[in-house]
Order: structure tokens, then sequence, then C-alpha cells
């Protein structure tokens, strides 16, 4: 009798890819897949000047989280990175267009008439409760109103940021992400603001 699976002796298919082949398809998988991570998910910065001391120091690494704002809105005291407008140019001395991308707090929310006086920041006329400032702002600033889809952006260093104070606002669009966890030194790794800056009324 004859089994019906008997393959009559032969050897069973074997994959005769190049492994070199394998190797390059693995290598353009990954690589597919990071670049979708970066661009969709969340990506790694590093901080290169001292405009967000004492908050994040020079060199420090830091993970972005690029869909939170898929989903809402920017919040006061958020730390967003993000392509700055051309009149930067003003404080960089780079034409425009900037190619690097900036890092700030967000102070500044839509509808909001921001101002800096006497060393302090209002918030519609109300003083801004700063405890991670390096310094308090040597200059003055406003009142200005912050026009609708844009936002007021301070470095935490204030007397050494090109930010809002020169260059007024950065628009929605403008913005990649916020910048949620330090994973760089080791001994600084963990969340930045781990608690809320500011009461619910600002």
């Amino acid at each position: 009798m004859t089994r019906a699976d008997n393959s009559g002796g032969a050897k069973p298919p074997q994959d005769n890819e190049n492994p070199w082949i394998e190797g390059i398809k693995t290598i353009a998988l990954a690589a597919v897949l990071a670049f979708g991570i970066r661009t969709l998910v969340a990506e790694a910065r590093y901080i290169p000047t001292g405009s967000m001391l004492p908050t994040l120091q020079i060199n420090d690494r830091l993970i972005v989280d690029k869909v939170t704002y898929r989903f809402g809105d920017p919040q006061r005291g958020d730390i967003v990175v993000f392509m700055p407008p051309d009149a930067a140019s003003l404080c960089t001395g780079q034409p425009p267009p900037i190619k690097d991308a900036y890092i700030k707090r967000v102070i500044g929310l839509p509808g909001d008439t921001v101002e800096v006086r006497e060393g302090k920041v209002y918030i519609n006329k109300q003083p801004l409760q700063e405890k991670y400032i390096e310094e308090i702002p040597g200059y003055l600033y406003g009142p200005k109103v912050v026009p609708p889809n844009s936002y007021a952006v301070f470095g935490d260093n204030r007397n050494a940021s090109c930010d809002s104070h020169y260059w007024d606002f950065v628009p929605r669009q403008n913005i990649i992400g916020r910048a949620i966890v330090r994973f760089w030194p080791l001994n600084r790794m963990g969340s930045i603001d781990p608690t809320p800056l500011y009461p619910a009324k600002n």
C-alpha cells in the first residue's frame, strides 16, 4: 500500500537565499522601523547650549515624545522641541531659515497676555511662580497677546536664551514634541519636571 504522504524519498526544499541578501534585508527592515519610530513616535535629542539651565545641562540626552501633541495641545510648563521662526535670526545672526531645532519652556498659551517686568513674568496680569529659572530676567517684554495657534516660549536661563522675548511666538505647527525623559547622564536619568509646576488657575 502506498502512503498518501510518501514523497518518494525526495529531499525537502531548502532556502538557498544568500546570507548576505538576508542580512541586507534585515538591516533595511530595522532602518525602516527606526525611521518610522523617529518620525512618528519619539526621538532622542541632546542639549548643545546652556539656555535651559539649570533644568537641562549642556550635553544632556533626552527623549522627545512626538505622539502626545497629536491628541492635545502643549500646556504651560511643557518643555518643547520646535523649529524656530525666521525671526529667531534676530538673536542668532543666522540667515533664515534656521535649520537647528530649539528647546524651550512653554510660558504663554494662545490668548494669554504675556509681560515681563520687575524681574517677573506675568500671565494675564498675574505673576507666574517660577522655581526653575537660573536667574530672574533682566529685561522688559510686552505686554503682548499670544495669537491663536501660537505659543510664547522662554528658556529657563532667561538672560542667555534666544526665545520669545526676542522674536515673540512659535507657531503650533513648528512644535516637534515634548521632552519627557532624560536618559543621560545616568546620575540624572529620569523624568523632566515630574511634578506640576503651576496651580491650575495658571
